[in-house]
């Protein structure tokens, strides 16, 4: 059947942490060849875009967001050669690649840093943020890691800005040539085949020309639905401008005049409407944005109904929602329902069979569960700012404050460091069984492996799960969640039970089965929902659209 939407609207996207997720020579630390090894099993697992957390250079005090070259490979993951090699075999298994890019910041170590600060006058002195001191600081703005975003510098007497941390500067983006340059190293990854960008913190981009003050807020600790008050500071002067809008437009044109059409994926935050402002009032901004509110989910059908309700409703056609269950900054998402991978399946079966692109963590898929590292002992640089409070008790106040905790390596197989490494990890691989492992659960037809690869293939072969559009079917249990997707003349019923209680749904229509788990039967007109199952089903009378 002639498929016309965009590749980037129906895709599914898988995150590796290249520190974590194979090491190739023995060091302890993640590489591409290492992930070169791995490809076939991603491939079997299903999955259809690779999104790479940074392997450029870098000092590695941010653990690769802190670049130094953008267009070198860092030593530790191996050279230009490898990645070449990795972009090759990647497109060759009908795959695409995205890269993380860090348009925001650079290292302090970058060249055109230590350039920028080494006087007034230097001719990249205008690619960084500098401000005489008023007083002490030149405004009030807050950092998104809770401390002055100003840091002194005493070789020109003069304050440089970092809405990150402190060995991160903000790049100048009303300065033409730092637009110049960074639209340069877009295209030298473009011409190298890569298929899009994941945009770190982009609505940080652009700062007030004026450096106003931000108002006072109430709000210390950020919520899920409230990024831009914390710390008792409203960011209006420090995120999401309109001149940041307007960049995602130009990013976009940019790109756009590649073949292979590529699209760019922004991490923002803030209201329903400054994400549909990243997006573009005509669908002309960012390709797709991050959207977190399902990390932070109520395990109840009320709560995913309210928000494919909000989704459908603010993000229609042609804009395109993505559901995220976890990445390198979150609490992993299985430990936040005590381990139960029953629970998992209809978090899956949720995040993969909506109107919209599921994007996958390394490990979720064999339910890899969260580190207990102390912050006092955390590598992270944001738990060592924070190393004298006890884990739990950043747990208990809901802040993650040691992201090693959802970055150990990953789990291939029972043999010693679980397959990850000869050597000796960088982070401890924690407690874990051999049942936890891919190499078990791809054994297991009933593991949380084989239903992740079941859902890839789903939506590979179901044209109306990736174009569809999607309806709400009001159930009379308050525990079942029910929606249609349609396409055509195609409709396909999906019924997921989050209670404790059997449930029996008498079906309306005559149906095929396509996939059910946790025990679900569909005999005759009734379809019997235990606790934590679900089921897939085509109404007959509609024709297949499968490819």
């Amino acid at each position: 059947m002639e498929n016309k939407m965009e590749w980037w609207k129906q895709t599914s996207i898988y995150q590796i942490y290249p520190w974590s997720f194979q090491d190739s020579n023995g060091d302890g630390i993640g590489d591409l060849m290492g992930i070169l090894k791995r490809l076939d099993e991603i491939q079997e697992l299903g999955v259809e875009t690779i999104w790479f957390s940074p392997f450029y250079q870098s000092p590695g005090e941010d653990f690769g967001y802190d670049i130094a070259d953008y267009t070198k490979i860092d030593p530790r993951f191996g050279t230009m050669e490898d990645c070449d090699r990795l972009i090759k075999e990647i497109h060759k298994r009908k795959m695409k690649v995205v890269l993380d890019m860090v348009m925001n910041h650079t290292s302090d170590k970058h060249p055109w840093f230590l350039e920028s600060k080494s006087s007034v006058t230097n001719p990249k002195r205008e690619f960084y943020i500098w401000k005489k001191g008023r007083k002490k600081t030149p405004n009030n703005w807050i950092s998104m890691v809770g401390k002055s975003g100003w840091n002194y510098d005493q070789t020109t007497d003069e304050y440089y800005y970092s809405n990150f941390l402190s060995f991160q500067p903000d790049l100048n983006y009303r300065n033409p040539k730092v637009k110049k340059a960074m639209f340069g190293v877009l295209d030298f990854w473009l011409k190298k085949g890569v298929d899009g960008f994941r945009l770190d913190i982009f609505n940080s981009i652009y700062k007030d020309e004026s450096f106003q003050d931000n108002p006072f807020s109430l709000r210390f600790f950020p919520t899920p639905d409230n990024h831009d008050e914390a710390f008792f500071q409203k960011k209006q002067y420090n995120l999401n401008l309109p001149e940041s809008f307007s960049f995602a437009k130009e990013v976009r044109k940019h790109i756009g005049k590649y073949k292979h059409k590529p699209f760019l994926i922004g991490e923002v935050s803030g209201s329903d409407q400054v994400l549909k402002s990243f997006l573009g009032e005509k669908a002309d901004g960012l390709n797709l944005v991050f959207q977190f509110e399902l990390i932070h989910f109520q395990f109840q059908a009320k709560f995913f109904k309210q928000l494919l309700l909000k989704n459908e409703t603010i993000f229609p056609s042609p804009y395109t929602p993505t559901y995220v269950l976890g990445n390198h900054d979150q609490r992993r998402y299985i430990d936040r329902i005590g381990g139960d991978r029953n629970k998992a399946k209809l978090l899956v079966c949720f995040q993969f069979l909506v109107r919209g692109v599921p994007i996958i963590y390394y490990g979720e898929e064999i339910g890899r569960g969260e580190g207990r590292i102390s912050n006092f002992k955390g590598k992270d640089p944001i738990a060592k700012m924070n190393r004298f409070v006890p884990l739990f008790l950043s747990n208990l106040l809901g802040i993650y404050i040691n992201r090693d905790n959802c970055r150990l390596p990953m789990l291939w197989d029972d043999s010693p460091n679980a397959g990850f490494t000869i050597g000796t990890s960088w982070l401890p691989l924690g407690t874990f069984q051999k049942e936890d492992t891919v190499a078990f659960q791809k054994k297991d037809p009933e593991s949380l492996w084989n239903h992740y690869r079941v859902m890839f293939q789903i939506r590979k072969e179901w044209q109306t799960i990736r174009e569809g559009s999607l309806d709400i079917i009001e159930m009379e249990s308050d525990d079942v969640l029910c929606f249609a997707r349609k396409y055509k003349d195609t409709i396909l019923h999906v019924y997921l039970n989050f209670g404790n209680s059997r449930e029996k749904i008498r079906i309306p229509n005559k149906t095929k089965l396509i996939y059910a788990f946790g025990g679900s039967i569909l005999s005759g007109s009734f379809l019997e929902l235990p606790s934590l199952s679900g089921m897939i089903l085509q109404v007959m009378g509609s024709k297949p659209s499968r490819e």
